[in-house]
């Protein structure tokens, strides 16, 4: 996927860059690349993390079961990973509520283990995803699918599925809005009006 740069956005102001249907495509693509990666789906869990990686997990699940046949059922691919208590900025953030893990029956152990989340930006969530997920079990692969990866990153974490690379300037905030937790499918890029201190970073 190339890294398609959107023009710049001017201060205050707001630019769509993956409407529904690019949205749905990449999902597609990530599920069909998962499968062929890991050779189907037999020893596959899905981990979504909270909030829009759950249901960009399930989605990509229900692409998979479609994909693979014989009555699989999503719910058997799909997860979640509360990462809550594995962040680093835990001292400096407002108090989070943690979120529920939910692992598939089957557990973790000798999986393909696919963390899925909405944007990859410095690592540091994924670093706690991993943390989070040696305290569950022993997969025998972990990879990453992320639908935007905004660049900037932090720490050597690379993922393996990606939807969208969006090159990105610090000052400005790549939103991702899903019909599941806003309403609506939708990837923008905004630039505040003056600098603000941002969310901790993903």
């Amino acid at each position: 996927m190339t890294a398609d740069r959107p023009g710049p956005v001017a201060p205050g102001g707001e630019k769509t860059v993956l409407s529904e249907d690019d949205i749905s495509r990449s999902l597609t693509r990530i599920a069909h690349e998962i499968i062929e990666t890991g050779h189907g789906a037999d020893d596959l869990v899905l981990l979504g993390i909270p909030h829009r990686g759950v249901p960009l997990a399930r989605r990509i699940a229900a692409t998979i079961a479609e994909a693979e046949g014989a009555g699989r059922d999503p719910d058997s691919l799909a997860g979640s990973l509360d990462i809550t208590l594995y962040r680093d900025d835990l001292r400096r953030s407002p108090a989070r509520l943690p979120h529920p893990t939910h692992i598939p029956s089957g557990g973790i152990d000798g999986k393909v283990v696919v963390l899925v989340d909405d944007v990859l930006y410095s690592g540091r969530t994924v670093r706690a995803a991993l943390d989070a997920l040696s305290a569950i079990g022993r997969p025998a692969v972990v990879r990453l699918a992320v639908l935007v990866d905004r660049g900037h990153r932090e720490l050597p974490i690379r993922a393996d599925h990606v939807g969208k690379n969006l090159p990105t300037s610090r000052s400005e905030r790549v939103g991702v809005l899903l019909t599941e937790t806003d309403g609506e499918d939708a990837v923008r890029i905004s630039r505040p009006d003056a600098p603000e201190d941002e969310e901790a970073r993903r």
